[in-house]
């Protein structure tokens, strides 16, 4: 199977608004690592939650319980889990204004989507069941179902596995541009109010509303034509 063109999502901070979820996520499993006397100390601020979007489950850790047991951060793991799907099923949160929208139409045109996500396999899972959004998605590529280490290798993985021609990454993070860049994709990177200071320095193109994705698509309409 070979594909002559695909966009590629990062979930969190990109599609979905993932800070009013997440918040919230951290805030229990912290409150059930200390009722079960794995963990001690404080819950981490909210700016702190916020700056963790984007990394690996394994770097998650490594910066919110640093020196933990692994008895701890297995259990974190699975308290976060299933904290994030029952607020996921509770609708604490919501894609970004256009997300739903700009999707079924790229997807209607005949473009390849993916997404490419650091979190868990699970957790992905059940957002885009939950929203709607697997009829467009031709595959949920994500950190936890591939045990990649970076975005970069997991963004190689999905070229190489779906022989993908050309591709745009779309991304909040910095580890989006890079794993763009570093495979040879035109990068969008996404400032939806969150981003640090050079955040998305690197990028393609920056955008602040999601469906202004589609002002950044020239190639599209090349390769569609090429199709025909």
């Amino acid at each position: 199977m070979s594909i002559p063109y695909a966009v590629l999502f990062d979930m969190d901070g990109t599609l979905l608004q993932t800070e009013r979820l997440s918040t919230p996520a951290f805030q229990r499993t912290f409150e059930q690592l200390r009722k079960n006397s794995l963990w001690d100390g404080p819950t981490p601020d909210k700016s702190e939650l916020i700056n963790i979007l984007g990394m690996t489950i394994d770097q998650v850790w490594k910066k919110l319980l640093p020196d933990a047991s692994e008895e701890a951060i297995r259990a974190a793991d699975t308290f976060l889990l299933k904290n994030e799907i029952q607020l996921i099923q509770e609708r604490v949160t919501d894609l970004y204004p256009g997300v739903f929208e700009t999707l079924r139409d790229l997807h209607a045109k005949g473009v390849a989507l993916f997404i490419a996500s650091n979190g868990q396999e699970a957790y992905i899972d059940a957002l885009c069941e939950e929203y709607g959004l697997k009829p467009f998605l031709t595959d949920l590529y994500s950190a936890g179902r591939f045990r990649t280490r970076t975005k970069n290798d997991l963004v190689a993985k999905l070229i190489a596995d779906y022989q993908v021609q050309k591709a745009v990454m779309v991304g909040d993070r910095h580890s989006d541009v890079e794993a763009g860049t570093s495979n040879g994709l035109f990068t969008i990177g996404c400032d939806f109010g969150f981003a640090s200071p050079g955040e998305l320095d690197g990028a393609d193109v920056i955008i602040t509303k999601f469906p202004q994705i589609l002002d950044h698509l020239p190639e599209l309409d090349t390769v569609r034509q090429s199709q025909t």
